[in-house]
């Protein structure tokens, strides 16, 4: 492999990297918090995906238009989703929530097979996301440059959030002894309801930039990439929003130079991310750079 085709790679690595990134940081919120992991974060982003296309392709808004109004209408659908699903169990045992959290994929992704059907749709990719770059050999397109661009954006907006507002000095302090946080007086449940707001926008954002760089929905396109970001949650650190971001980048990266390197184990590309997760549990269970959590 010559420079030109490493620097291409590294940038598909990046951009699909990105993306598990943006994703596992709805998985690490919500597990940093109530120790919970959320398996229905997958269809929450194809719920996100559905509501982009219909306001850019049934309405004609402009992309960023049906982005924002997809995470907005996805962070609701995140504080129902806890409201509803959740809420009722904070008290009861963890295998209860998780449970739950399984039965709430499934019977999204049957809505969505009831809803909107099960042949998938055409994603329309905007044009300025549709056009290719080319210098020193390398060929781009300009969604990959966007992608990690938009990405470390929206990183940096939720940073902000975290460590320098009283909601995110909640949600910390939530993470390390909720118990103690109630009894000072902190609505426990407004800050687990934002929360699940944040992360399923977070979701909707992944998702969108997935249909663009993927350019077809189905009602089942949210398994495999939630299953990657809980992979990438749990390489960076699960628990820890800057981990969640490292571990998608890692893991993007691996994938796309596997498949680069070796060809011939491109069919065994997805099962890469699955031999990470069992190797980071035998070998280091905190994560790159996560920490014990208090129980």
């Amino acid at each position: 492999m010559d420079g030109a085709q490493l620097t291409q790679q590294i940038i598909n690595g990046l951009t699909l990297g990105s993306l598990y990134g943006l994703i596992a940081i709805g998985y690490t919120m919500v597990y940093g918090i109530l120790r919970l992991i959320n398996f229905a974060h997958g269809d929450v982003l194809m719920v996100g995906c559905y509501i982009a296309w219909f306001a850019a392709v049934q309405f004609g808004l402009p992309w960023w238009v049906a982005l924002m109004g997809s995470m907005v209408l996805t962070a609701l659908l995140g504080v129902i989703i806890d409201q509803g699903a959740y809420r009722p169990l904070r008290r009861a045992p963890r295998i209860s929530a998780l449970i739950t959290a399984i039965g709430v994929s499934f019977l999204l992704e049957n809505l969505g097979l009831v809803i909107f059907g099960g042949r998938p749709k055409a994603f329309a990719r905007p044009e300025v996301f549709n056009q290719i770059y080319e210098w020193g050999g390398v060929r781009v397109l300009s969604l990959s440059i966007w992608v990690p661009i938009l990405t470390a954006v929206i990183l940096a907006g939720l940073l902000l959030i975290i460590y320098r507002t009283r909601v995110g000095m909640a949600m910390r302090a939530l993470s390390r002894d909720m118990v103690t946080v109630q009894l000072m007086g902190v609505d426990t449940n407004r800050i687990v309801a934002i929360t699940f707001a944040l992360g399923s926008a977070l979701a909707a954002a992944g998702g969108v930039f997935w249909a663009m760089k993927y350019p077809q929905i189905n009602p089942l396109m949210g398994i495999l990439p939630g299953l990657k970001a809980f992979v990438a949650a749990v390489l960076g650190g699960i628990g820890n929003v800057v981990g969640a971001m490292i571990g998608g980048l890692l893991l993007g990266m691996a994938e796309i130079l596997l498949v680069a390197w070796l060809p011939e184990l491109a069919g065994y590309r997805d099962a890469l991310a699955f031999v990470l997760l069992i190797g980071i549990l035998i070998f280091k269970p905190t994560g790159i750079i996560g920490q014990e959590l208090p129980e």
